[in-house]
């Protein structure tokens, strides 16, 4: 049953993104009811999708469309892990399956960034969107530090080949990256060079 959990939500996925096109509100409404009923039971994640790392938080790569229109994702955060001030480039839905994270939005000013409002607490089941038309650039963090966090990352596109931005959260300066993704034994070849 967990196995096919998952693989109902990338079939549902698949169709929603042949019928939507480019309509991102649409998706992002389709999205997050396959999201939500993705996240509300946690007996589906593979073990070996879900081990955190000692030092930094891992992005495990669950499933890319072969035509890059989407991709899934688990975030796996360790006590205390965090993300640097960053931005995707795509829509996204997020979804908490274990623990809880804290997503710190961002907006750029003629000053640098600053906050978009309070920081919000996802707890499991609970949804969240970004995409550069709602709101792009947010830090997140495990809520926990003490316990392992798992959210899981819908994005409009292949997210470990994308190239997007880490922020200094001082002055708002911009450095490009490429995360890649912590299962694969391919080299990031799409990372950018130095």
């Amino acid at each position: 049953m967990a196995h096919e959990r998952l693989l109902g939500a990338i079939a549902a996925l698949s169709e929603m993104v042949e019928r939507s096109g480019l309509d991102e509100p649409r998706i992002l409404s389709e999205a997050r009811d396959v999201m939500a009923d993705l996240v509300a039971v946690d007996d589906w994640l593979p073990e070996e999708l879900a081990r955190p790392h000692p030092e930094y938080y891992r992005q495990y790569l669950l499933y890319g469309d072969p035509r890059d229109r989407f991709s899934l994702v688990s975030f796996v955060w360790g006590p205390g892990q965090k993300t640097p001030v960053h931005d995707h480039t795509v829509w996204g839905v997020i979804g908490m399956l274990r623990g809880s994270e804290c997503d710190q939005p961002y907006r750029q000013t003629a000053g640098g960034l600053e906050p978009a409002g309070p920081e919000k607490t996802l707890a499991p089941g609970e949804l969240a969107c970004v995409s550069p038309s709602i709101g792009d650039i947010h830090r997140v963090r495990n809520a926990y530090d003490d316990r392992v966090s798992i959210s899981i990352h819908l994005y409009g596109g292949n997210i470990g080949r994308i190239r997007r931005s880490v922020y200094s959260a001082d002055t708002g300066q911009r450095k490009e990256f490429v995360s890649g993704y912590s299962n694969t034994m391919v080299p990031n070849l799409w990372a950018p060079p130095g």
